[in-house]
């Protein structure tokens, strides 16, 4: 059975943070916005340790700054690391930044279930349709091959017909809806990894003010990431090489065979248990990421969060990257549904600004596995930026093509090598001058802050959270050459001289 079709601006797939920030975005924009999530909210999710981009940018942009406050969520300044030669952890401080050494300094861990429908509500309060236990089963295309709707099935299997200027992927890493963008989907050898997790009670905190943190530990196969999401719950998660895949299960001994190679966190985890019912009583596994689409868009559609890309959880880029790429998404197709600019120049910058944040993650990334370990294995000798193989480089070329700021370079694999090799050197100085826990960190983080591979992938973070905070009083030079700057709102795109003109 099929119901009567229906029209509006714009089709959101999905329901977490990267589909309900472009939702909300085009709502309060005042199109007319379908919002479909095949799963009813709250529903379990991974990606658990977020950025203070999100927090005190995207999520004040959206206006649950102050719910996110209240949800009660664990409060982090930061990471810790039990990486690298040091055998004392070291950390990562959000305070590096001169901009946000006071109140953006901080970001939370959720649990997505929470923080996920806190955000899909907003979506609903700010005008947002959305439909829940909504599976997406096609879309639809005119004549000239562009995806012009929808159809979905609802939880009484009717199936509904919906039609649309735009439809926005936002349904994640499984999403089968991608290819209608024109693109296909490219692979990093590089980080090709395998994660296995689960959850504990009464796992044991690291010192304050660090006990909200996320620790990640490197041991002989891979690392380990460990969240607190309350003051009993943790997150604990297994990254291993792709090539072990065949070799590991989602069961109990595999699990707690890798945690009990991981000194640090195997004694954080000694008078814990884990989880055995409930949505956080299976162990799961997750492979297959590190990942870009070759298009971002075309055809009428348009790609966030993980439709489009992801790199690696070691630095909580998930979350931010998605709710970032929301961001640039409703600036484009607000900025084309209004008539102010052409699809071709409103989502030339969506994809630029976003394969551009994609490509300095990957870079900071790369130096970051490429960091001296003292671990002698497989997994750590596979992630030396010397041992980096002509696929990948060439796929990381593809990925960032016309995007990035020195991409000529970048077409010479041996130069590629030297820059990657470079970012390492640099990466690690800054923390072996930062020294461990135990120091005097906070006063030390400037050496963090003074690499320019952190400078770099921090820069954008810290222009949408000051953009947000500042408002219309901050004026924005172009990040891409020949680029646009978000409007006072932040809401659309505009020409440089027009900002230049109203100020």
């Amino acid at each position: 059975m099929s119901t009567a079709a229906e029209e509006f601006d714009v089709i959101v797939v999905g329901g977490g943070p990267g589909g309900s920030t472009t939702s909300t975005l085009l709502a309060r924009s005042g199109h007319r916005v379908l919002q479909l999530e095949k799963e009813t909210f709250p529903r379990y999710q991974i990606g658990e340790s977020l950025l203070p981009s999100t927090i005190h940018g995207v999520c004040k942009l959206l206006g649950v700054e102050d719910k996110i406050a209240e949800a009660g969520f664990v409060r982090k300044r930061g990471g810790s690391f039990r990486w690298g030669t040091n055998p004392v952890p070291w950390n990562f401080l959000f305070a590096i930044s001169p901009e946000f050494a006071g109140d953006g300094s901080y970001a939370y861990q959720v649990e997505r279930m929470k923080f996920d429908n806190i955000l899909l509500q907003n979506a609903a309060d700010s005008g947002v349709d959305v439909r829940q236990n909504a599976r997406v089963a096609g879309v639809e295309k005119n004549a000239d091959g562009r995806v012009v709707g929808v159809r979905y099935i609802d939880a009484d299997r009717v199936e509904h017909q919906i039609s649309a200027k735009f439809v926005v992927d936002a349904s994640g890493n499984t999403t089968r809806l991608s290819k209608h963008a024109g693109g296909e989907r490219v692979y990093s050898d590089f980080f090709q990894n395998v994660a296995l997790f689960g959850y504990f009670e009464n796992g044991k905190r690291l010192p304050p003010p660090d006990s909200g943190n996320i620790l990640c530990a490197a041991f002989d196969e891979g690392w380990i990431w460990y969240i607190p999401l309350s003051d009993t719950l943790t997150s604990v998660g297994v990254v291993i090489a792709k090539e072990k895949a065949e070799a590991i299960n989602a069961q109990e001994d595999t699990y707690r065979g890798f945690i009990d190679r991981c000194e640090i966190v195997k004694d954080m985890l000694t008078d814990a248990t884990r989880v055995t019912d409930g949505v956080y009583g299976e162990i799961r596994l997750r492979q297959d990421y590190s990942y870009a689409n070759t298009e971002f868009w075309g055809n009428g559609m348009v790609l966030v969060g993980d439709a489009a890309c992801f790199i690696d959880p070691v630095f909580s880029t998930g979350v931010h990257l998605a709710t970032y790429s929301g961001v640039l998404a409703a600036r484009s197709i607000n900025s084309v549904l209004g008539g102010s600019l052409t699809e071709e120049r409103a989502f030339t910058e969506f994809e630029g600004r976003y394969r551009r944040e994609y490509a300095v993650f990957y870079e900071f990334l790369s130096a970051f596995y490429d960091m001296e370990q003292s671990e002698d294995s497989y997994f750590w000798k596979a992630r030396k930026v010397t041992n980096l193989q002509q696929a990948d480089i060439t796929a990381f070329v593809s990925l960032v093509a016309g995007a990035y700021s020195g991409e000529n370079v970048l077409t010479d694999p041996a130069a590629l090598v030297q820059r990657f090799e470079e970012s390492t050197a640099e990466l690690t100085e800054a923390t072996q001058r930062t020294g461990g826990m135990d120091t005097d960190s906070g006063q030390r983080m400037g050496h963090m802050f003074g690499a320019p591979v952190v400078r770099e992938v921090m820069e954008e973070m810290n222009a949408l959270q000051a953009r947000v905070a500042t408002g219309s009083a901050r004026v924005e030079p172009p990040i891409l050459d020949g680029g646009l700057v978000p409007s006072a709102d932040g809401l659309h795109w505009v020409e440089p001289e027009q900002v230049s003109a109203s100020v």
